[in-house]
């Protein structure tokens, strides 16, 4: 569903008019899906424009005005920057700061103004050759502004912008369908009945609980759904939201895209203010607390760091070995429980100061524990797909073993599969379990690099390996 600034903006832009608005609303009720997919089954809008439209690439700002922040603010994160630089040149700092050579001119002119940075040399008559320096003075007033808050990099976009960006970005308004779905999964043994499951769920966005089994592939299989997601989002470097500065973009969680052949924006005309990334995938296990779900302080460098599920906005967010976290899982519930409904989050800093962010992005709770015992029926009536991974049949353990087998370069032998199955499965009535292959071939190569051989499948040393990973039997 489209937000109610998307519909006024395509009445803005006259993409479409409202009286085509209501009937896409009212096929909407009928027949389900999103507005936009409704228009473009009315005929109101084709599968490119609508694409085109939530396309947007961040327009380089050409003023002061258009950056959202005020000159004296850009003035002091230039002073920030040039401490460290010597002399330089209104290219470097624009290279540094994300800014045009224009609004940086500005800035530097009410430094010079100021008496905290000065004219050194120049080679023309003209600005862009000349050299500046900063003075003492703003040296020591360059100290003051490190003291309050230590960051130095590209200029930070409003909030304001950042939500219209999520927004443009959503991760409900891909687009996914079943070739896409099949292509991505086609290198893990999953059934075509269990395809036909998760590809509604991928392309709807929605809140999706992957449960069963220990070791039968529901991180991989929630992996492979972020692989699906398809485009490149933008993230800011950095947020100014009331006078202070949140970081946002992580190299860690964050796989930037220098450029794309369909390009046809220069890198001039683009706000480089933003990093154009592919959608983000963040997955967390164990390890998670309530405290990482927050705005994180950093007392000594004077800015905020992005919490994980910012950091995740237009992508994934993969909840592993959900229930194991180091917390109380219905302290996290009831922290997300109105970000899942209304997709939106808020925000506090130790200012006291409380905001809203957009919570848009596609969150899996991966377990080995039943749901039920986990959350309450509240909680799971908001996530719409809850998706059991059973063991694998024999036909696809088999598939698998093969697979593995052909991976490391050992010919797959029939008998000895067949050894597996009826001497140790049966026998001891084993589960299959899709990462048993892989952990048994393991096994195999460890003893064949032992003895300095060729890792080979033969009964002694497939019941090596079964000896060695196996309990209890």
């Amino acid at each position: 569903m489209m937000s109610r600034s998307a519909n006024q903006r395509m009445l803005n832009e006259k993409v479409v008019t409202k009286q085509q608005l209501r009937e896409a609303a009212s096929r909407q009720r009928l027949h389900g899906g999103r507005l936009g997919q409704n228009l473009v089954a009315l005929g109101y809008i084709s599968e490119d424009q609508l694409a085109t439209f939530f396309k947007r690439t961040p327009p380089a700002p050409e003023e002061v005005k258009d950056t959202g922040l005020d000159l004296p603010f850009i003035a002091d994160l230039a002073l920030k920057h040039i401490m460290s630089m010597g002399e330089f040149r209104l290219s470097d700092l624009s290279l540094r700061m994300g800014l045009s050579t224009a609004i940086l001119d500005e800035a530097v002119a009410l430094l010079r103004r100021e008496k905290l940075a000065e004219v050194r040399s120049a080679s023309q008559f003209v600005k862009s050759s000349f050299n500046f320096i900063v003075t003492e003075t703003g040296k020591k007033y360059g100290g003051e502004l490190m003291d309050i808050c230590r960051y130095v990099g590209p200029a930070p976009v409003t909030l304001e912008d950042y939500k219209e960006m999520v927004e443009n970005q959503s991760i409900r308004n891909i687009t996914i369908n079943n070739d896409v779905v099949q292509a991505a999964f086609s290198q893990i043994v999953i059934s075509e009945h269990m395809l036909s499951r998760l590809g509604p769920a991928i392309s709807s966005g929605a809140p999706m609980f992957i449960y069963g089994p220990a070791g039968n592939g529901k991180t991989t299989i929630a992996e492979t759904i972020g692989q699906v997601l398809p485009g490149t989002v933008f993230v800011p470097h950095a947020l100014y939201v009331g006078g202070q500065i949140i970081s946002v973009f992580d190299p860690v969680n964050h796989i930037p895209v220098e450029s794309l052949p369909e390009d046809d924006t220069s890198l001039d005309s683009i706000d480089r203010r933003w990093v154009r990334i592919q959608r983000p995938i963040v997955i967390t296990g164990g390890e998670l607390t309530l405290r990482m779900l927050d705005l994180e302080f950093n007392t000594i460098a004077k800015f905020y760091e992005a919490p994980l599920q910012m950091k995740a906005n237009n992508g994934l967010f993969i909840l592993d070995d959900f229930g194991r976290q180091q917390m109380d899982p219905q302290s996290l519930l009831n922290r997300w429980i109105i970000n899942l409904d209304r997709q939106i989050d808020f925000m506090s800093m130790h200012t006291g100061m409380k905001f809203e962010i957009p919570f848009d992005q596609m969150v899996i709770f991966a377990t080995n524990l039943e749901p039920k015992t986990l959350v309450d029926e509240a909680f799971l009536r908001r996530i719409r797909y809850k998706i059991k991974i059973e063991h694998p049949t024999e036909a696809e353990f088999r598939e698998i073993f093969e697979r593995v087998c052909r991976m490391n370069a050992i010919p797959f032998r029939h008998d000895v599969f067949e050894h597996l199955v009826e001497h140790w499965y049966r026998r001891h009535n084993i589960a299959f379990n899709a990462c048993h292959p892989r952990d048994l071939v393991d096994h195999v190569i460890d003893l064949a690099r032992f003895f300095d051989e060729t890792p080979e499948l033969h009964r002694d040393t497939i019941d090596h390996a079964c000896e060695n990973y196996f309990v209890d039997v």
